[in-house]
């Protein structure tokens, strides 16, 4: 069942809603029963036979991590590392059979001549975030952090319909208290009126924005995988597109997922905060899937041993984690390189840092100048790596690239050029040429990355129009002087109110929204 859908719209949550705070009045234990439950319908809804494999997962690591703190209680370290082992042994053997036997298989024939194979393998929804948020369990449980053994509420946290599918990453220390504390079964006129502008906020962007833009790159994309030479503006134009459909798709349904979380008087970690601002790639890790980089970075990184074991052996830890990071994202080779280039990105922002921090001055580092062609090259490089993240092959991706560095020439449509009256010659001089026909194409393709991309950086977010309720558990706390400026004057533009005027812009927006959804229309993170 998708967010952006009329089933979930008009049926499921008015029904789920309304009968959690009903039997919430009564019973808590009951209310969270129920959505539980609910839960497990609205995974039902893809395929019903992949609930008995989330159930199955859930009472194996209820159990493991169950066994894993009692044994930390009595002191017992060796049963209790031999158990978080086995426990997360077999929670990745299980991802890696769904995920990844066809990819694996399909390498190694490739490699060795070999014809083995297996049935194809329907990839479960959802599978690789449950079982990421359940190996955090575990080691939370190892640690001796796991302080309540409610199963209703671990199998609500890990199945609670807002984030199941495609995040965020849940923590228990974050959400199973929420699900203990009496006032979250309690109805707030707040939460609905919060959460329901967030949700729609987060469906326009899905529907209209999202959807809008990517019907100009995937044009492009196809063509460089059927083998089309493309020319700058026709392989920017399709990356740019692919960039920002990307962007809006993933903050639309993490806005999604913290408004309906809302609703329910429950509040979801941030896991997208303005990505395409950031002026280093390390700052974008921050900002992008941050609860996906936390993850790694708490759980993967740190274990690796982080930075404490010199710089050489720093970079190695961050090529790893990147590296897996990639894999997590898709089974494909194309994925990897994704996450080596930002491995790779990761290692010469930090060497940048160290070696600017000691040779540059700081007030030079601060200026306009600098912090512009920070995000600039920082953009680009993201830009980049989206080509192999999207691409369906490598051809595909060199293809694209090859047409981005202008190796294939510049052009424009004959319509377009004709119209440039004495200012064509000039360009023709300078090497651009014409091809027949896409005028049309080309003009939409350009005014919606522009369009969307002045949007992406000098607006504000989903959060920071709504910072005075707090619609997340926690503020991004590192943001640039220009946007906390910019959210000084929110005071008296954007910010979020209880209001009229409000009411009648979140009524536009979700009416606009509802109406986009004319098609199926899956969200991009839906297939990790």
């Amino acid at each position: 069942m998708l967010f952006n859908s009329y089933p979930f719209l008009l049926l499921y949550l008015p029904v789920v809603l309304a009968a959690f705070f009903a039997i919430g009045r009564f019973s808590r234990p009951l209310a969270a029963l129920w959505l539980f439950a609910a839960s497990l319908f609205f995974y039902g809804w893809w395929n019903p036979a992949y609930v008995g494999l989330l159930i199955g997962s859930i009472l194996f690591n209820f159990a493991m991590g169950s066994a894993i703190s009692a044994a930390h209680r009595r002191g017992t370290a060796t049963r209790a590392k031999g158990l978080l082992c086995a426990a997360i042994g077999g929670d990745l053997a299980l991802l890696g059979f769904y995920k990844y036997a066809n990819f694996f298989l399909a390498s190694t024939n490739q490699l060795l001549g070999t014809g083995w194979h297996v049935q194809e393998v329907i990839l479960p929804l959802g599978i690789s975030f449950f079982t990421f948020t359940q190996i955090a369990f575990l080691v939370d449980a190892y640690r001796g952090e796991v302080k309540e053994r409610n199963f209703i509420h671990y199998g609500l946290f890990v199945t609670y319909f807002p984030h199941l599918i495609a995040g965020p990453v849940l923590h228990h220390k974050e959400m199973m208290p929420q699900f203990a504390e009496p006032r979250t079964y309690r109805l707030h006129w707040e939460n609905l009126s919060v959460g329901l502008s967030i949700f729609f906020i987060g469906l326009f962007k899905k529907t209209v924005l999202a959807d809008g833009v990517g019907q100009y790159s995937t044009p492009v994309f196809d063509a460089a995988a059927a083998g089309q030479v493309l020319t700058l503006f026709e392989a920017w134009g399709g990356a740019l597109a692919y960039t920002l459909q990307l962007y809006f798709d993933f903050s639309g349904y993490s806005d999604m997922a913290i408004g309906l979380s809302r609703l329910f008087g429950v509040r979801l970690p941030l896991n997208f905060h303005s990505p395409y601002k950031a002026t280093s790639i390390v700052e974008f890790w921050r900002r992008w899937h941050m609860t996906l980089s936390r993850f790694l970075r708490d759980y993967l990184y740190f274990a690796l041993g982080g930075n404490r074991k010199g710089r050489a052996r720093r970079y190695v830890n961050l090529m790893v984690t990147m590296l897996l990071g990639g894999l997590w994202h898709g089974a494909g080779w194309t994925f990897v390189v994704w996450g080596g280039l930002h491995g790779l990105y990761l290692c010469v922002n930090h060497a940048w840092t160290h070696l600017a921090g000691r040779r540059l001055p700081g007030r030079f580092l601060a200026s306009r100048a600098v912090k512009l062609l920070a995000w600039l090259v920082t953009f680009t490089a993201v830009v980049v790596g989206w080509v192999f993240f999207r691409a369906a092959g490598f051809d595909a991706a060199i293809a694209m690239l090859q047409g981005m560095a202008g190796l294939n020439g510049v052009a424009l449509p004959n319509a377009l050029a004709a119209r440039l009256g004495g200012a064509w010659p000039m360009l023709a001089e300078h090497g651009f040429s014409t091809y027949l026909g896409g005028g049309s194409q080309f003009i939409f393709t350009w005014l919606w990355t522009i369009t969307l991309l002045t949007i992406v950086v000098a607006t504000p977010n989903t959060q920071q129009i709504l910072h005075r309720f707090e619609p997340a558990l926690q503020r991004y706390r590192t943001e640039e002087a220009s946007e906390l400026r910019l959210l000084q004057h929110l005071h008296s533009a954007l910010s979020w109110k209880p209001s009229s005027r409000w009411a009648l812009a979140t009524g536009v927006i979700a009416a606009l929204g509802v109406l986009a959804m004319s098609r199926i229309s899956e969200f991009l993170y839906f297939q990790f």
